[in-house]
Formats: structure tokens, C-alpha cells, sequence
């Protein structure tokens, strides 16, 4: 029977980029210098909680929580599989709103790995 290690039950990678326009540079030095990863996870928050017209993605980015910000690029964050579906097909649909200063590359979804 082969085994399969679980990285983070009910997660979402978010591979994030930072802005490179000179506009966005204050913004994106005051996050690398003066913020944590949970600091972008909120401002993620906040930025996409300002869907009111789609209730289903202002519930879904309530219900998240941080679980990580790794290598300074990727923000992992864990929920509901519904919740992280809601997710999943608003950046499809190019309505998730990224943290001030970068840009969303891809999602990637974390299940199991062998």
C-alpha cells in the first residue's frame, strides 16, 4: 500500500510577485522592510473583502486563515474546500485582488504528495 505524506490539509499556495512600476516600489519596500507574512495575508484580506457584489468570495476570504509565507513569495493560506474552490475560480476569473505591491502569479492547490 503506498503512503502519501499530507502538506496542508485544505490549502491554497498563492504564488505572488512583487510590482516592479515605480509607483508600486514605496509600496513594496514598506512590505519587504516593515511586514510580516501575516501582515500580507491581511492586506490580502482586506483587498478582496471589498467584493460585495459576490457574496461567495467575501465569505470565502472571511474564512481563510494564514498558514505561511514562505521564500517571501508564497502565501499559504487554509480554509474550507469550498471556501478555497470560491478562490481557485475568482483568480481564474481574474476577480481576486492580489496584496498591495505584487501580483498574483498562480494558485497552486495543496493536497498530498508521495
Amino acid at each position: 500500500m503506498e503512503k502519501f505524506l499530507q502538506i496542508a490539509p485544505h490549502s491554497l499556495a498563492i504564488v505572488l510577485s512583487r510590482v516592479s512600476t515605480e509607483e508600486a516600489a514605496a509600496v513594496t519596500e514598506k512590505l519587504q522592510h516593515h511586514h510580516t507574512g501575516y501582515e500580507i495575508f491581511a492586506d490580502f484580506k482586506a483587498e478582496n473583502m471589498q467584493h460585495f457584489w459576490n457574496k461567495k468570495v467575501t465569505d470565502a476570504i472571511s474564512e481563510t486563515f494564514f498558514l505561511g509565507w514562505i521564500d517571501e513569495h508564497v502565501l499559504l493560506i487554509q480554509g474550507k474546500e469550498d471556501h478555497l474552490e470560491v478562490l481557485r475560480e475568482g483568480w481564474t476569473r481574474r476577480a481576486l485582488k492580489p496584496p498591495r505591491g505584487f501580483e498574483i502569479k498562480c494558485i497552486v492547490k495543496q493536497t498530498q504528495q508521495k
